[in-house]
């Protein structure tokens, strides 16, 4: 290990090291922007690894693939929403053109681990990581070369869905689906870590990461929680609830107070802590689930966001493949109940979501682990040069179609400023 006091860095350190990093074929950085969080955030690290190795597939080859070899590091990778298929008895027919593995995992030949003072360098030959990361520049910042984005689902279509999600309701299908809509580009040209960097300024947030698995990218600026264990305790923060940020600080307070007492929004925050506090429940032990937090409010650059805490302590022997069994995909992605509204996802929805509405995170050697929620999130491909991005809302029966609509378009508002893009 290599130990270097931040103070003797450049300024732009963390630009130059993703630029080398995101020369690998398997690179993972996670980056928390030093945003104060309940229970903590991401940890700073840059893991990378060139050569390409026999990784898991799925949840069962992954739990012996954790077992296989003692772990020196953190073990980096993702999930994507279509492991929901190996949890539950569904399917993912819709259309893709992203195809990403269902999960991916790798152990990193060189990581970087930034601490309060110092950053860490563990690995191969890391005296001679150290300088070329020193020696190389800042990723281009040319603009990216983005055609018109398009809509795999017309507004038109997606306010009927909205409207037959909305008689799914009052016909006792579900209590509230969260329905998503892509929206795309072809013969996009971009630097994907310029991009990352760019969308990171425009909006940072505690869950942010870039991850490149071969030619596929994922580009997150997640402001979501999915799941953190720091034993003995289990910690999901579901969001729920989003509003405009104000553009006074009257008008901000404005937006914060309306928030607070929207009663839809707090409906449908309400609805799926009770769905999470379902899911911890089993595999925590008996009577360890708690909700320290309901409702708390959160300012990001662009949003207010309604935020709560669901807590427990784990049962003893269960493991990282135990809890995603019994959570994934996460409630704030799905809604509820959750197997039938997976059912209706994939009747409403036109995209295959992919790694969008999965998670990106790591585990330590001691069994530690924390992911995210992919949202807010770019996805490209280099070998296609495909670029999309999925946004989405929770229909209740009190939705406004229209509405819903125009929340979409307000979480999509930091990709279209660093890509271009005036408007949908």
């Amino acid at each position: 290990m290599l130990s270097v006091p931040l103070t003797d860095l450049p300024f732009d350190f963390r630009a130059r090291a993703l630029h080398w990093g995101s020369q690998f074929i398997y690179c993972a950085y996670f980056e928390p922007n030093d945003l104060a969080y309940p229970s903590g955030t991401f940890d700073r690290i840059l893991a990378v690894a060139a050569t390409a190795t026999n990784t898991p597939g799925t949840l069962t080859a992954l739990r012996e693939w954790l077992g296989s070899a003692p772990a020196a590091a953190p073990v980096c990778g993702f999930v994507t929403y279509d492991v929901k298929n190996e949890v539950e008895a569904l399917s993912s027919d819709n259309f893709t053109e992203l195809d990403w593995p269902q999960l991916h995992f790798f152990r990193p030949q060189v990581w970087l681990h930034w601490r309060t003072d110092t950053l860490e360098i563990y690995g191969e030959e890391i005296e001679g990581v150290l300088a070329a990361i020193l020696a190389a520049s800042a990723p281009p910042s040319t603009p990216a070369q983005v055609p018109p984005l398009r809509s795999r689902m017309p507004k038109s279509e997606y306010l009927r869905a909205v409207a037959a999600i909305r008689e799914d309701i009052l016909n006792g299908e579900v209590y509230e689906l969260n329905l998503c809509q892509e929206f795309y580009a072809e013969q996009v040209r971009l630097h994907p870590a310029a991009i990352f960097l760019e969308l990171n300024e425009t909006s940072p947030t505690p869950f942010a990461g870039f991850y490149r698995w071969h030619d596929h990218y994922l580009l997150c600026a997640s402001p979501e929680r999915f799941l953190a264990h720091h034993p003995p305790t289990l910690v999901s923060q579901p969001i729920k609830g989003t509003i405009r940020r104000g553009t006074t600080p009257t008008e901000d307070e404005q937006q914060r107070f309306t928030l607070l007492h929207d009663e839809k929004e707090r409906a449908e925050n309400l609805m799926i802590v009770d769905l999470v506090r379902n899911d911890l429940a089993r595999v925590a032990k008996t009577g360890t689930v708690r909700v320290p937090e309901l409702f708390g409010l959160y300012p990001f650059r662009h949003v207010w966001q309604m935020i709560s805490t669901v807590q427990a302590e784990l049962q003893p022997g269960v493991d990282l493949i135990d809890v995603l069994r019994a959570t994934f995909p996460m409630g704030s992605m799905t809604g509820a109940p959750k197997i039938r509204a997976m059912q209706l996802i994939e009747h409403y929805e036109y995209s295959r979501r992919g790694l969008y509405s999965g998670s990106i995170g790591y585990v330590w050697p001691t069994g530690e682990f924390e992911f995210n929620v992919v949202i807010r999130s770019l996805q490209y491909r280099a070998d296609t040069n495909y670029l999309s991005f999925q946004v989405g809302s929770a229909i209740t029966y009190d939705s406004v179609p229209e509405r819903e609509y125009e929340e979409c378009l307000l979480k999509a508002q930091a990709m279209l400023e660093v890509l271009g893009v005036a408007s949908l």
